[in-house]
């Protein structure tokens, strides 16, 4: 019978690192949902897929779903801002030949319409943004984020964030 290593010395550091390697990985992904003064919702115009999305991406291996979403609209969208809080988080279920994911919504709080007027894509992965009233910009995003989206617009006047699977809230 083996004995398990003791905590602080580098066989427990191997120990934990051999445990580290075995479990699930989760791919992350982290949007933010923003408005304008007039109430629209900001989407943008990714060009490696055919639907609008919400502006944000994927996070980076060690990478906070804060940061992320952080890093992506300051690269895409040129835009630095500080997130106002969760609004909803999505377990996504596998798909197609991906694995399980957890999705993010920050709420983004409202543009001035000098950040609104001045914002353009930045980089080659997207060719637009726009925004559209609520129920429009819905129209535009695929199934899986309309959902998800939707949840995070009534969360924004509830003031409550949620947990879904799937885009709908887990009972």
């Amino acid at each position: 019978m083996t004995t398990r290593p003791q905590p602080g010395t580098a066989e427990w550091d191997t120990y934990l690192a051999e445990g580290n390697a075995k479990q699930a990985r989760k791919r992350v992904a982290a949007d933010v949902l923003f408005r304008d003064e007039a109430g629209r919702v900001l989407l943008v115009k990714p060009t490696y897929k055919e639907a609008w999305d919400l502006p944000g991406g994927m996070a980076e291996a060690n990478e906070s779903p804060q940061d992320a979403a952080r890093r992506e609209l300051r690269e895409e969208l040129g835009l630095t801002v500080s997130l106002r809080g969760l609004l909803c988080v999505d377990w996504v279920a596998p798909h197609g030949p991906w694995d399980d994911q957890l999705s993010f919504i920050f709420d983004g709080g409202t543009l001035s319409r000098g950040q609104s007027a001045s914002l353009h894509p930045r980089d080659h992965e997207l060719s637009a943004c726009e925004f559209f009233a609520p129920d429009d910009a819905l129209d535009r995003l695929p199934p899986r984020t309309r959902r998800r989206a939707a949840q995070a617009l009534r969360v924004m006047t509830e003031e409550s964030p949620r947990y879904l699977e799937n885009g709908e809230p887990s009972h």
